[in-house]
């Protein structure tokens, strides 16, 4: 696999501004009113690194209308598809979704400020594949490079030396690399759970190669996915999300009953 070099992230943190000195009872009570309306309204505008149900990213104008949802054993990921930019990885990605590909699947890399990055389906999930899902699975797709930068939330593909080897295996960005643009398929970016990446920022890792590697297993529980554009669809979102999280242990009790 190519070798990708580390970059070097900063960023500032503005200093919060002093309050002004106190004028008298009524101004005190005055400022103490505004603060608290202030905070109620920064609560509902919290950007994605605070909230994990921020549509942070949501704006982005390549994004269709198709959302999938990786339930993870340190949070939710919520990302969409660039299906404009990279059709035929979006139809193989989502394919491999809508099969259930990713289920007991992990992240078997996380690269603080670089790339979280998913395994391959074959060899990487847990749960034995059927025949469609490992059809899907061992596929390879056409290299779909675009001019659509490499910054934090993007989806792109891995891949070996061979410009169209990407299979099942991608990374989420974590930050901006822009020695990735134009050599890797940008598909998609999270749209919700950047919280989550942030936990999985702060976990211990070690490091095996070119690769920083979590010391503990990243578990991909369960999958689901939605579309946006279809309305009235929130209470069924509700039940399948509860659903699949359901069947997410009842895997794992299988899994540990018949391969450990």
């Amino acid at each position: 696999m190519k070798e990708l070099e580390r970059f070097e992230l900063r960023s500032t943190t503005p200093k919060p501004e002093r309050t002004k000195k106190k004028r008298g009872v009524k101004e005190t009570k005055m400022a103490g009113l505004l603060r608290h309306v202030v905070a109620a309204l920064l609560c509902l505008v919290a950007p994605a690194s605070l909230a994990g149900a921020s549509t942070y990213y949501a704006s982005d104008p390549n994004l269709g209308s198709a959302r999938v949802v990786f339930q993870t054993n340190h949070g939710d990921i919520e990302f969409g598809f660039f299906p404009h930019v990279a059709p035929k990885t979006v139809e193989h990605i989502y394919k491999l979704v809508r099969l259930g590909c990713y289920n007991t699947n992990h992240f078997f890399r996380v690269d603080k400020g670089f790339v979280a990055q998913v395994a391959a389906v074959v060899g990487g999930r847990k749960a034995p594949m059927n025949e469609e899902q490992e059809q899907q699975a061992e596929k390879s797709i056409v290299g779909e490079f675009s001019t659509v930068k490499h910054v934090r939330g993007i989806l792109s593909m891995g891949r070996h030396f061979d410009p169209d080897s990407a299979s099942s295996s991608f990374s989420i960005l974590l930050g901006d690399a822009p020695h990735l643009d134009g050599q890797y398929a940008v598909f998609g970016r999270v749209t919700k759970g950047d919280d989550t990446l942030r936990k999985l920022e702060r976990l211990p890792t070690h490091k095996e190669g070119i690769f920083v590697m979590p010391l503990e297993r990243i578990e991909i529980l369960s999958t689901y996915h939605y579309d946006i554009e279809v309305e009235g669809c929130e209470a069924e979102k509700s039940i399948l999300k509860r659903r699949l999280s359901e069947s997410a242990s009842e895997v794992e009790r299988w899994r540990r009953k018949c391969f450990v």
